[in-house]
């Protein structure tokens, strides 16, 4: 049975990076991959999935809450995968967890585990529960040399926020990924100040 993976890191962990080179590997050996996006992803136009490395390649579909794939659109496909899959809903992580048992297509998802407030996405939440295979995406710490695993949003001074919308696409320099110790002290700080 083909497997549903989901592959996560901290922000700037080459997520899409990865995800452009294994869709690449598979093309270079005659394979069919769909490549599918979030709607709400528009961050580098609405139909493209690009890298922070400037490596990009257009989307073969925009998922919307309410869409599913189709017989037809899973027709001679060889893999799919899955661009920034945390803003997908609980649902279609049960379609795409269905796509590999009725049709035997792998699922490669990417992305971020947890938000700004490290709770789960509804997305990663379900991938974490029901993916075959969940594999880390590792960098470092902005601020250290330890591992990174969380997003800690901040103000242009640097500043630790720890209110504010779950969604703030577009906004990648107020972003960094962040280790544990520094995650604490700086939203700590925060609350302090607050």
């Amino acid at each position: 049975m083909a497997k549903l993976y989901f592959r996560y890191g901290a922000m700037g962990s080459a997520k899409t990076l990865n995800l452009l080179a294994v869709r690449h590997n598979y093309e270079v050996q005659g394979k069919r991959v769909m490549l599918l996006k979030p709607c709400v992803d528009v961050r580098f136009g609405a139909e493209t999935v690009r890298s922070r490395a400037g490596l990009e390649y257009p989307a073969d579909l925009l998922v919307e809450p309410e869409d599913r794939l189709q017989n037809r659109d899973l027709e001679g496909l060889h893999c799919i995968l899955v661009d920034e899959c945390q803003f997908l809903t609980t649902a279609w992580v049960d379609h795409l967890r269905e796509v590999t048992r009725t049709h035997g297509i792998p699922v490669i998802a990417y992305g971020l585990r947890t938000n700004f407030r490290a709770e789960l996405f509804d997305g990663s939440k379900r991938l974490m529960e029901v993916a075959d295979s969940i594999e880390e995406i590792k960098t470092t710490c902005k601020f250290c040399n330890r591992k990174a695993v969380f997003n800690l949003r901040h103000d242009a001074e640097g500043r630790a926020l720890i209110e504010g919308p779950d969604l703030l696409l577009g906004a990648e320099a107020s972003y960094s990924p962040t280790c544990y110790p520094c995650y604490h002290e700086r939203t700590a700080l925060s609350r302090a100040s607050s």
